[in-house]
């Protein structure tokens, strides 16, 4: 029996890094799709594209098994999403793995929510044997603030609300999983964390694993823009802030248990994240 190939989008992102691994320990060839041939992806088969180009992607398709989509944040994310959903089917595809988020749905209120639901329903209508993994926010987004929670604070317009944040190991392996065994098709399975957490009890953590003292401002939308602008696009900031309002209101609390029930092992807790990644929070001059 042949080898199953597994192609990757985004592999030499946060996810794809720990997605590619995850594969290649279950037996399968990974074909990882990279936009650099200079940072080619270790023990995959490593082919350059990019999601707006389609012939690049019709290309990395030819002869894949499945797919893994996840496409990098963009205003048009959606409709290169799409594009590639139909590459996949004209392709031969057989089975296509979307990463979508938490809660999505087309009247949302929340624009990445709503565009994402706009590609769900898209690849409903293929005919493809799909499976959707809808993860909350990510825990690793912290490493993208760590410069300032280095400095001792972390700042969110978020109040005290809880939130099922899920580290991106667990989305890896829950993604191959998916990919690599049946009955998953047409299921839709929502990724969280094992407990709802504040961002005060991520300062916590934070402040336990690195030994140093964190704490948690929390900010008004227009203080949260205001410093974020010039830094994200106008278009993305504007969806955090979406994002930011949704987790406010206290709409991505709600725990379950597909990491457990795809992957066979409990979700990794915020304890093991910050334990994991205290060096990237710990000021230069403290760093061995």
């Amino acid at each position: 029996m042949n080898t199953p190939t597994v192609l990757v989008t985004g592999a030499t992102g946060t996810l794809g890094r720990d997605l590619v691994p995850a594969l290649l320990a279950r037996g399968v060839t990974v074909r990882a799709m990279i936009r650099d041939s200079g940072r080619p992806v270790p023990g995959a088969e490593n082919v350059v594209a990019d999601l707006m180009n389609p012939a690049s992607v019709t290309a990395a398709l030819h002869g894949v098994d499945a797919a893994f989509l996840n496409s990098p944040s963009a205003p048009d994310a959606a409709e290169l999403q799409i594009r590639f959903a139909d590459l996949a089917r004209n392709t031969g595809v057989q089975r296509l793995v979307l990463l979508s988020q938490y809660a999505a749905r087309a009247d949302s209120p929340v624009r990445f929510l709503r565009w994402h639901a706009e590609v769900e329903a898209h690849v409903a209508g293929l005919g493809l044997d799909h499976t959707v993994l809808r993860p909350n926010l990510y825990l690793q987004a912290l490493l993208g603030l760590a410069g300032t929670i280095a400095q001792g604070f972390l700042s969110a317009p978020i109040g005290n609300a809880a939130v099922s944040a899920i580290d991106t190991r667990d989305i890896a392996d829950a993604a191959a999983a998916v990919l690599t065994t049946p009955g998953h098709n047409g299921r839709t399975y929502t990724l969280t964390g094992p407990r709802s957490v504040t961002h005060h009890q991520i300062a916590q953590a934070l402040s336990t694993a690195t030994g140093r003292h964190i704490t948690f401002h929390d900010a008004t939308a227009e203080r949260f823009t205001a410093a974020l602008t010039g830094v994200l696009p106008p278009w993305q900031l504007a969806g955090l802030v979406e994002d930011y309002a949704h987790y406010r209101r206290g709409e991505a609390a709600e725990v379950h248990t597909s990491v457990p029930d795809l992957t066979g092992h409990p979700a990794r807790d915020l304890k093991d994240f910050a334990r994991d990644h205290a060096t990237a929070f710990t000021p230069a001059v403290h760093k061995a």
